[in-house]
């Protein structure tokens, strides 16, 4: 039996153009194929894994050299021992090569890295947005981009862990804020899913933490309830020194039920004042995206007290569109601060009272004092009623309970303004 001869350097130099060996062994697999690419001798090493005959290219001689060839089918040799392909390590190895590549570019280019958490999150952010009002897309990702991404974004998506998670939310929680980390971990759990339906996780760890956050405590807008104190601030908005068009939305921001923004974004297109009416476009209701673009306008029946006061106020401002204009700039409303700013001014803390907070009130009193329906107000302020007799019955009989309602509220709170309210209590029950 002819014995084998390992390879060495000065055999490999000798060879020829030409040469007619096809291939020349160095023993256990390895062997060097002579001008195999473009002139270049190619080294390969031949290998079995699961019963299957494979080969590997080891580089060419003489850039890898006798002895680094020998090392590299060693290698080989040993990954296979240990259950390893050498062929799918080397393109795994490849593919984390060229991620890593890829990565780093996206970083450059100020993108999050492929299959992170901050990926999948404006992929998913992305998405949903058309879903959702500006005003409330812009609060979803700032919440992300402070309070997360910094954290986790980088982190692998499908690699996050329950613990680790928690933690991020645990931090916004250290900062007194139990509601942002509520809802921090709503949209990480929808980011996980998303991640989930895209295959690049196979869980969501914010489903697991469901009771270790500390409880949200619902905050209110501060608001008087107590008569007496509230027909102290309704007497103080009558006498407002400021100006016309300021004390008419003082006047009028506890009499319509409107959220602040509503009231002030008012344009006279939206008026008719001849049928006591005032129409408030959909896209300017607190709504989703879709009840913005095609939900039903929401229908304000003004009482005579509130139709006096814009009869007086379209004097001042009926020129224009805005009925509550900025006083340098009249094509804009006045500022979100101005009804709260006059509240300041005239003794009336912030802790005691703002103007979202006339809701508060109304929906109170009504219910508590003048015994009105809890749908009807549900209705005036705008909130979901559910009614099993349907939409017919809620725009035409609501509506005229909603016209009586708004009505007899103006009524009572001139009776609160001018301080008559339990004469006229009792003579309403003696009725």
């Amino acid at each position: 039996m002819k014995t084998l001869v390992p390879l060495s350097d000065t055999t490999i130099r000798s060879l020829k153009p030409g040469d007619p060996r096809k291939r020349l062994s160095d023993g256990d697999g390895l062997y060097l194929l002579p001008s195999v690419n473009g002139g270049k001798h190619g080294w390969r090493l031949d290998y079995t894994f699961e019963a299957r005959r494979k080969t590997i290219s080891l580089g060419t001689y003489p850039a890898t050299s006798l002895k680094l060839a020998r090392e590299k089918a060693k290698t080989a040799r040993e990954q296979v021992a240990a259950g390893i392909d050498p062929s799918e390590a080397r393109k795994q190895a490849k593919k984390l090569a060229e991620e890593k590549v890829v990565a780093q570019e996206r970083l450059e280019a100020g993108l999050p890295v492929l299959g992170s958490f901050e990926e999948v999150a404006r992929d998913w952010f992305d998405y949903r947005k058309r879903e959702w009002a500006g005003n409330y897309a812009s609060k979803v990702l700032r919440r992300l981009e402070v309070d997360v991404f910094p954290f986790i974004g980088a982190r692998p998506v499908g690699e996050i862990t329950p613990p680790e998670l928690l933690t991020v939310l645990r931090n916004i929680e250290k900062r007194g804020v139990i509601e942002t980390a509520h809802r921090a971990h709503e949209s990480c759990s929808r980011i996980f899913r998303h991640a989930i339906g895209l295959g690049k996780a196979k869980s969501d760890p914010a489903r697991d933490l469901k009771g270790l956050l500390s409880k949200s405590i619902a905050k209110h807008f501060p608001a008087i309830t107590e008569p007496v104190r509230f027909g102290e601030l309704l007497r103080a908005c009558e006498g407002y020194a400021g100006t016309h068009i300021v004390r008419a939305a003082l006047k009028l921001a506890p009499m319509l039920l409107l959220r602040p923004g509503e009231l002030r974004h008012a344009r006279w297109q939206e008026f008719d004042l001849d049928n006591a009416t005032w129409i408030v476009p959909a896209a300017r209701m607190k709504r989703t995206l879709e009840g913005k673009r095609n939900g039903k306008p929401h229908i304000v029946a003004l009482p005579h007290q509130a139709l006096q006061v814009l009869r007086e106020l379209k004097q001042i401002t009926g020129g224009g569109e805005m009925v509550f204009r900025g006083e340098r700039h009249h094509h804009r409303p006045m500022s979100e601060n101005t009804v709260n700013a006059a509240m300041r001014a005239m003794g009336f803390p912030a802790d005691e009272v703002v103007g979202h907070g006339f809701r508060a009130t109304a929906r109170t009193m009504l219910a508590e004092r003048l015994d009105v329906k809890e749908s009807v107000i549900e209705a005036q302020l705008a909130h979901d009623v559910p009614d099993a007799l349907g939409d017919a019955y809620t725009r035409t009989e609501v509506l005229q309970h909603r016209r009586e309602m708004l009505q007899l509220w103006a009524d009572y709170l001139d009776e609160l303004r001018l301080g008559t309210t339990a004469v006229n209590r009792e003579v309403r029950l003696a009725a």
